[in-house]
């Protein structure tokens, strides 16, 4: 009987974006089955979590009364528990309950144009966070919102996503995979000649793509957040789509990017977002503190710094022009 492993690679549309899985596995599987399963995770997973659908089980959500408990899918569940667990340990950086303030500043479904009014509007003296005023019963799966909250799921529903991609292909045995939403990544295993997988990390630059660097890629999860894909401009101004829990307005650092290793594509994508709210001085220190694997790139006018963490430990500190 042959043993030797072929290469698949299935893709499609999901959440706004593609989803790509790429497997090695014999001759004799049922790629059509495995195809069809793919599509069906990441559907779920958008027809739960999406923003811009309107009957979505987070929109239902979001409607919901307050003091209500709402019955929510064991999907949603597991993200909103590990949405409040991620804002809990980065001291309220990641917030889920900004969906009112995303649409205000023209990143979301129910956005108008941006508007100088907008931008000159003085910053929140204090917002209720998702960690204050949303209560998850995960063993019977049910949810409710403490005050009026409208939550998005952005920071977190893709890497979610792609761990779902993930479970699809172990439900069938394989383990030599690489999958992906975009830009965040999971892969298993290696090549059949013993070799990682290989994952681009993008070069900062808003309006064009470029490849800044390369990594290896095994048993792991990789996610980046950044300031260069989503963003509008005011009176010269860019403002990127992340927002900052504290004022509902966008980042004001100095951060470009952050890309962050987790073991799972979930995690990986809340700390991503969660160290970029941080900015450049809190993020790094909590990213040693909590021994992860991350990567700040800092943009300094016509310059770039990389900031390298490794087990939680700075590894080195490159600069490169950033045009």
């Amino acid at each position: 009987m042959c043993t030797e492993m072929q290469r698949y690679s299935l893709n499609g549309q999901t959440m706004g974006t593609r989803y790509t899985a790429v497997f090695y596995a014999q001759a004799d599987i049922n790629i059509d089955q495995i195809g069809r399963s793919l599509a069906q995770a990441v559907e779920r997973v958008d027809q739960q979590m999406s923003t811009w659908k309107a009957d979505s089980d987070l929109n239902r959500l979001n409607a919901a009364p307050v003091q209500t408990w709402l019955p929510v899918p064991k999907e949603l569940a597991t993200v909103l528990v590990t949405a409040l667990w991620v804002g809990q340990q980065s001291r309220g950086a990641f917030d889920i309950a900004l969906g009112d303030r995303v649409n205000a500043w023209g990143f979301g479904p129910g956005a108008s144009s941006i508007t100088t009014l907008t931008a000159d509007t003085p910053p929140s003296a204090h917002r209720p966070l998702a960690l204050d005023t949303l209560t998850v019963d995960l063993a019977r799966l049910q949810v409710r919102k403490r005050a009026p909250l409208t939550l998005d799921l952005n920071g977190i529903a893709k890497g979610f996503g792609v761990d779902e991609l993930a479970r699809c292909l172990e439900g069938f045995g394989l383990t030599r995979y690489l999958v992906g939403i975009d830009g965040e990544m999971r892969a298993r295993g290696t090549k059949p000649d013993a070799q990682p997988w290989s994952v681009a990390i993008e070069k900062p630059c808003r309006g064009r793509r470029e490849v800044m660097g390369v990594m290896a890629l095994s048993d792991a999860a990789i996610a980046t957040s950044g300031d260069y894909r989503h963003w509008v401009q005011v009176k010269g101004r860019h403002y990127a789509h992340t927002l900052n829990p504290a004022t509902g307005a966008p980042l004001c650092n100095t951060i470009a990017a952050v890309t962050v290793v987790a073991a799972s594509c979930m995690l990986a994508d809340a700390w991503a977002t969660a160290l970029m709210v941080l900015g450049e001085t809190e993020g790094p220190r909590l990213a040693q503190e909590r021994g992860m694997d991350a990567l700040f790139v800092l943009r300094d006018a016509e310059t770039f710094k990389e900031l390298s963490i490794v087990g939680g430990v700075l590894q080195a500190q490159v600069e490169s022009h950033a045009t």
